[in-house]
């Protein structure tokens, strides 16, 4: 048993079948091989009791590929060689399977990236479309020459000279404007507007916003009573305040 301590060279010299594994192994770690060879010598060692029996306990006990369905290990340097055999298909097997779990992480990473670039594409699409929808539905959009059409069309309509003298300032009132109620609105806007011809038809932003805050009361005025009057009437006296009130805007004459 001594000249069979589990070490290398104990192994191999007691062993000598240990020494063919080595050379098998040494495309891997030939120092691994003989080590794990050597343990597995020791262990047979133990249990053999005796190296005159160690054919017979190693072909009682089962040892080897016996629990493989093979057959059983007749010698000691049988059974280390089907123990080193063992181990290096063990290990070549887990690396295979750390192989291919690798390769399992690596597609489901790219897949993961697949699905967030497909869902980040669909979400700016969905926008595109809908900002193209509702240009679509609200049309072209308007441009500085149209809007000035247009508030030139929504603008009431210029007082003409009879309604306005731009000499004097004099106000023309339609009928339904001369009520007595209103007997105040029309005092203060003939003076500012006298005011405004007597110095050639310039206007400071003072009295422009007197004139508009006039005529401003005064439509509220007309509003109050508008059940009093007929709608023609009515509609003809408010277009000539929106259009009084509008005047300031322009040169006189």
């Amino acid at each position: 048993m001594r000249r069979c301590a589990p070490t290398i060279a104990a192994s191999v010299h007691c062993f000598p079948a240990l020494a063919s594994v080595a050379q098998l192994s040494r495309g891997r770690s030939a120092a691994r091989c003989l080590a794990r060879a050597g343990l597995a010598a020791a262990i047979a060692l133990l249990l053999a009791g005796v190296p005159g029996t160690a054919s017979a306990q190693w072909g009682g006990w089962g040892f080897g590929m016996g629990g493989m369905g093979g057959g059983y290990a007749s010698t000691a340097g049988q059974a280390a060689a089907y123990g080193l055999s063992d181990v290096i298909r063990s290990e070549g097997y887990a690396n295979l399977q750390n192989s291919e779990a690798a390769k399992n992480w690596e597609d489901a990473k790219t897949k993961e990236i697949d699905n967030r670039q497909k869902w980040t594409n669909t979400y700016f699409d969905m926008r595109r479309t809908n900002k193209e929808s509702r240009q679509a539905e609200n049309g072209p959009a308007v441009t500085h020459d149209q809007a000035i059409r247009f508030a030139k069309a929504a603008a009431p309509p210029r007082l003409t000279s009879a309604q306005l003298d731009p000499v004097t300032g004099h106000i023309e009132y339609p009928l339904l404007l001369t009520d007595k109620d209103y007997d105040a609105y029309r005092s203060d806007l003939n003076k500012l507007f006298a005011d405004r011809a007597s110095s050639g038809g310039s206007l400071q932003f003072e009295e422009f916003e007197k004139i508009r805050g006039t005529v401003s009361k005064f439509i509220d005025a007309l509003k109050t009573n508008v059940s009093r009057y007929p709608a023609g009437d009515y509609g003809r006296a408010r277009t000539f305040l929106d259009s009084l009130g509008n005047e300031p805007r322009f040169p006189a004459g």
